[in-house]
């Protein structure tokens, strides 16, 4: 029990280890009592060569080995895996070297290097584009369309952004409903598409933190003013166009004053419906409001048919007027003639002449009334 030794250098019963003073005359007078006692047993073994250090041994290296009592550095790891030589445990580990037996790494290092200054020193700009190139974040210059040159990263970088093609913010989106308060105290929903795009790039990369945000923000606030100018019926109706004129103008004025750098191409209004919890009490009073509409335009046209003869009336009485000072006796009599025949025309006549001429008897009234047929009573009587 007292010659066995535990693998981090000490004996088995809590006794200190081969580095203390001491340790190596225990561990030999043990190893001799023990071989002179137990006679089956072989010769004992022989002394293993003075381990480097006073640290305890490496339970995972031989005894043998002159590493046993040092801490183990990556280097010896990488031995005994293979590295060195191809010594250890495993085959042998080395770099692939070129015909001439130099190394590849300055080539794969040069080649890295030349990947990455191309990478970021050449930028090819589509024609609908342009860049903003920043120097250490700061804005340096502008580049077109085409293919340019700049210092590599990260002294410059280089944004593109496309500058020509129109962009398209529908609000709001999807089937969300956006209720708006009009001019006569009415609720409309309204839906519209706003149309812009990028005028000056380098106003809008530095100027706003957020441009599309922005413009959005800006299209509701002029839309619902403008809507609060007009009445409902401007705003479902024939006002549309101006609404949306009003709206384009306001939004162009904001966003210069904030140095956007955007343009707005145009506003278009997609719907304009009453809310949706209203919706049938607002049919019902389009519905009486085309019926007054129409009832009024009845009485219009007969106002006006009216009018037109009473117009006309008063230009014949005028003419006549005119004839009547030129001869008034002569209009008297005529317009007495044309009187008495336009009422005689219209009634059943008998004119009685002077004495000793028969009267005039209205024969085609007489044939046109049938007579009345005798009864049977009156026959009897005669």
């Amino acid at each position: 029990m007292a010659g066995r030794k535990s693998p981090w250098g000490g004996s088995a019963n809590g006794e200190p280890g081969s580095g203390e003073p001491g340790s190596e005359e225990q561990g030999e007078s043990a190893g001799s009592g023990a071989g002179s006692g137990d006679e089956g047993e072989g010769p004992a073994p022989e002394s293993a060569p003075p381990p480097r250090g006073n640290g305890p041994r490496n339970p995972w290296l031989p005894p043998s080995s002159p590493e046993a009592r040092r801490g183990q550095t990556l280097e010896d790891l990488f031995k005994r895996r293979g590295g060195g030589g191809g010594g250890g445990n495993g085959p042998g580990f080395r770099l692939p070297q070129r015909p001439g037996g130099g190394s590849w790494a300055p080539i794969a290092v040069g080649a890295v290097a030349l990947i990455w200054l191309g990478a970021t020193m050449v930028h090819r700009v589509s024609p609908q584009e342009k860049g903003v190139v920043t120097t250490f974040g700061a804005y340096s210059h502008t580049i077109d369309s085409g293919v340019s040159f700049t210092l590599p990263w990260p002294i410059q970088a280089v944004s593109v952004e496309d500058v020509t093609s129109i962009r398209r913010d529908s609000i709001p989106e999807g089937d969300g409903e956006r209720l708006m308060l009009t001019g006569d105290q009415n609720l409309v929903d309204l839906t519209y598409l706003v149309r812009w795009n990028i005028k000056d790039l380098k106003l809008y990369t530095f100027q706003l933190a957020e441009p599309g945000a922005t413009v959005k923000e800006v299209a509701e606030a002029a839309m619902r003013q403008s809507i609060a100018e007009v009445t409902l019926n401007d705003a479902m109706g024939s006002g549309r166009a101006s609404i949306e004129s009003n709206v384009r103008e306001r939004m162009q004025r904001i966003l210069d004053a904030y140095r956007s750098g955007v343009k707005i191409q145009g506003v278009e209004i997609k719907k304009t419906d009453p809310p949706a919890k209203v919706v049938d009490a607002f049919k019902e009073v389009l519905a009486a409001q085309q019926d007054a509409q129409s009832d009024i335009n009845r009485a219009e046209a007969y106002a006006q048919q009216i009018t037109q003869r009473a117009q006309g009336e008063a230009t014949s009485f005028d003419k006549v007027y005119a004839e009547y000072k030129l001869a008034p006796e002569v209009t008297r009599r005529r317009m007495y003639y044309e009187t008495m025949e336009r009422v005689l025309s219209k009634t059943d006549k008998v004119i009685i002449e002077t004495s000793g001429v028969m009267p005039y008897l209205p024969l085609p009234a007489m044939k046109q009334t049938p007579l009345p047929e005798p009864s049977a009573t009156s026959g009897e009587r005669r």
